[in-house]
């Protein structure tokens, strides 16, 4: 049975009951005392209808459908946290809008840390809820630098849907691609929105262009844009065919009108483009385009269903069935009429009406959920428009929890892959996404697939089977906690003192399931810090550890030769965000050494060893060989070290192959060349021998790892570097200065594009070579150059580099 409004049934329902005996005053009484349209109902059909009014919809459903999960992920400086701000406002969550760099020092609402205010860029993603026409909508506004990307990763992983915002004169840029890809990994419908109309040079047709070019997006503008830069006064809707403008001081009267005169045929041009590539991934809109049917706002957008309340007094109570209020379906049955069969079955036909009536989704949004399309919106979130428009888009065209699929692994069934029902009727199962240390207690956020989590109730955390209560449940406002007793599936909250790690799942403890986990991408650059005081030793590991539970992309080490403290990031910002809250969050002065990339060695042949480990001084000995070979991985393999055991026969008890395998993986932790980890490596092991007394797992742990440092020059080592992916705009004149800076930093330009009087340059360079280029580009473009640089992969370093590496390490060897 299709769903509906509850609450619009039963009073039809109760009105019609009480109507059948006496005439009531009431409309649904005036109209079954009006003129009669008649039509037979076979049995059949009755019976049919009244099987379907049993299968009723759970109670949790409508509740369901009046959930969105989104995020709005973007480029840096495309305006993510100002429109996460007038959200905010149009929906009543606040009463102040506030600017990121606003004068008054207030700074925006989702960037509540001290360290965001004061360098106007988001560091961490915050979450938030607000009600838009009755629907509650749970926001995540995520940074936009790649450094930060693992807070859109996470978000992403929780999320039903996204909002990918783009600038209109930036159009796609290089974090547009990154997080575009981190949707489709996680198979999230989107929107797109097209920012800062009212800037100098905005062009949104150049945007749709670059993201159906650059991102293979199948997408169309559902807008138009009244005027554009100085002289953006409003949009048009392509779905309604009206004229929006925003009107008082904040844009909060929204004032709707004709299209203008003089937009007309513009107007009928993209509302075609619009349908058109609609029609190429819906076929119930292709039938209706291709049949030159006139396409209604109906084909496009939800429209309501209407009820029909069948009356019998053959087959029981009246019941209820639902149908869409297409004009075929409503010229079909007849629209708010009373139907009397020969048999005296009796059926009325009326609409349900209001914001909260039940719809019947549309092609755009039936193509949006199928990610077949994306709809692209528009306007000015800096000069109030277009936001309010935005959401209801965002209501329209993205899914609620019920319309996601979502999966779980089965821990006691050996992985076995589970679709969870997104039922608050099922056992609990929510996961830990995101983490935040405070001085009182630790707060995590949930998202809940399945059940209810309750005030006090003990859930489970799978994954390391400690059980906890629950002490305090709430909702997130940025910083704020909205205290609530339950939350059911579908819901984003927060819970507190709740130990666990970032990805973990919890259950009520009836099912032992774990959600899969989310992409983590490696470290890329290293410091080395330790604290200036030895008194402050201890509260410095403490924030370390804190912090490596907050991030799982920020790592600690300790250097084994200088015994340094060594912190790891996705790049000079994330490390010297961290850096900077150590010492100002927590008060803990700390000195900063060089940055330090993390280069990575390999190997590029085969090369075998036979190696015996042999050792007696008195008492028990230890004896151990091992035989084989080491080579390395295929490019496409997914994993850095494998172990393969092709030994035959009892020559190496099976209880000592752990330890083969350990003392290899140890000794690829530290490679001959740089001391650097050894990866893409394969490790073969194919005999070996053993003694009946002295033989041991230390033994032939020992043998391995001297093994592998006697085969590895035979198998031709090289150093691997980070290269990073760099994309430069800048004025065309600076061209030629740029590029010839790239190629001395070893740089591969690959591609060299127009974008208006400024040319646009992207290139592989190493990382290595990258340290200060913000500092040497502002000086050889006048400060009018930019960059953005985002990890690729390690390649090969070239044969002078690696000498030079290599010597670099000796000397600091020999120095020790």
């Amino acid at each position: 049975m299709v769903r509906f409004s509850r609450s619009s049934a039963h009073r039809l329902l109760h009105a019609l009951c009480s109507s059948t005996t006496t005439v009531s005053p009431s409309p649904t009484g005036s109209l079954i005392a009006a003129t009669f349209h008649l039509r037979h109902f076979s049995a059949g059909n009755v019976a049919r209808a009244k099987a379907a009014s049993i299968n009723k919809e759970p109670w949790w459903m409508e509740s369901m459908e009046m959930i969105r999960n989104i995020g709005i992920s973007a480029h840096i400086d495309s305006g993510k946290t100002t429109l996460t701000e007038r959200i905010l406002f149009y929906t009543g969550r606040i009463h102040e809008i506030h600017e990121v760099r606003g004068k008054d020092g207030v700074g925006a609402k989702m960037d509540s840390m001290a360290l965001e205010k004061r360098k106007g860029i988001t560091i961490q993603s915050a979450a938030t809820n607000c009600t838009w026409k009755d629907y509650k909508i749970n926001i995540i506004d995520t940074p936009g630098h790649v450094d930060f990307t693992i807070e859109v990763e996470r978000a992403l992983r929780v999320l039903d849907g996204a909002i990918l915002v783009f600038c209109s004169v930036g159009g796609v840029q290089s974090q547009s691609i990154t997080v575009d890809r981190q949707m489709r990994r996680y198979e999230v419908p989107r929107l797109a929105f097209i920012n800062k109309l009212d800037r100098m040079g905005a062009d949104p047709w150049k945007v749709i262009n670059q993201a159906r070019s650059k991102l293979r997006h199948h997408n169309a503008a559902v807008q138009v844009p009244i005027g554009l830069e100085n002289g953006f006064k409003g949009l048009v809707d392509l779905v309604k065919l009206k004229a929006y403008y925003f009107h008082g001081s904040k844009g909060e009267k929204v004032v709707i009108e004709e299209v203008p005169s003089d937009m007309e045929a513009l107007v009928a041009e993209k509302r075609r483009e619009l349908v058109e590539t609609v029609s190429d991934v819906d076929d119930i809109l292709a039938e209706a385009f291709l049949s030159d049917k006139a396409i209604s706002d109906a084909d496009l957008e939800e429209y309501p269903w209407f009820v029909c309340l069948i009356l019998s007094d053959h087959y029981g109570p009246p019941y209820v069935s639902n149908h869409e209020s297409t004009p075929a379906a409503q010229k079909k049955v007849g629209w708010c009429s009373l139907k009397v069969s020969a048999s005296g079955s009796a059926a009325v036909c009326m609409p349900l009406a209001g914001d909260r009536a039940p719809k019947s989704p549309g092609a755009i949004r039936r193509a949006t959920l199928a990610q077949k399309f994306i709809p692209v919106f528009m306007g000015s979130a800096v000069k109030n428009k277009g936001v309010q428009s935005l959401l209801d888009g965002v209501l329209s065209y993205l899914p609620c929890p019920t319309e996601v699929s979502n999966n779980a692994l089965d821990q006691s069934k050996n992985e076995e892959k589970i679709e969870l029902t997104g039922s608050p009727d099922g056992p609990l199962v929510a996961l830990a996404f995101k983490l935040e240390e405070n001085n009182f207690a630790q707060l995590s956020y949930l998202r809940i697939y399945e059940g209810i989590l309750r005030k006090g109730d003990f859930v489970t955390n799978v994954n390391s089977g400690k059980k906890t209560k629950i002490s305090r449940l709430g909702r997130m406002h940025s910083n704020e906690i909205q205290d609530i007793q339950e939350a059911h599936a579908g819901e984003i909250i927060a819970v507190f003192g709740v130990d666990c790690a970032s990805g973990d799942t919890f259950t009520d403890g009836s099912v032992k399931y774990t959600m899969t986990s989310m992409n983590v991408p490696e470290p890329v650059m290293s410091l080395a810090v330790q604290p200036v005081s030895k008194d402050s030793g201890g509260q410095f590991s403490k924030v370390l550890n804190r912090f490596q539970r907050e991030d799982p992309t920020f790592r600690v080490g300790l250097d084994p030769e200088s015994g340094q403290t060594i912190i790891s990031g996705m790049g000079e910002l994330h490390l010297e965000i961290y850096v900077e809250r150590i010492k100002t969050e927590y008060k803990v002065d700390v000195t900063v050494g060089k940055p330090r990339v993390n280069f990575r060695e390999t190997v590029t042949q085969r090369a075998d060893f036979d190696y015996l480990h042999k050792k007696q001084s008195g008492g028990q000995g230890q004896y151990g060989r091992v035989i084989g070979y080491i080579e390395p991985l295929p490019a496409e393999s997914g994993t850095k070290f494998e172990f393969q055991n092709m030994l035959v026969g009892q020559a190496v008890p099976s209880s000592f192959i752990p330890a083969i395998e350990k003392g290899f993986r140890e000794a690829a932790n530290s490679g001959a060349l740089i001391g650097h980890p050894v990866e893409n490596l394969r490790v073969v092991l194919t005999d070996g021998a053993a003694h009946a007394v002295d033989s041991s797992e230390l033994a032939f742990k020992m043998a391995s790892i001297y093994a592998f440092r006697h085969c590895y020059a035979a198998s031709r080592p090289v150093i691997l570097e980070p290269v990073m992916l760099v994309e430069l705009k800048l004025p065309t004149e600076f061209q030629g200065a740029v590029a010839g800076d790239l190629n001395k930093r070893k740089g591969l330009i690959v591609g060299n594009d127009q974008d208006g009087d400024d040319c646009v340059l992207t290139a592989h360079v190493p990382l290595n070579n990258m340290f200060g280029y913000s500092t040497a580009l502002r000086s050889m473009t006048q400060g009018k150059g930019e960059f953005t640089m985002e990890y690729k992969q390690h390649s090969p370093v070239s044969n002078d580099v690696q000498t030079q590496l290599i010597n670099a390490y000796k000397g600091t060897q020999a120095a020790e």
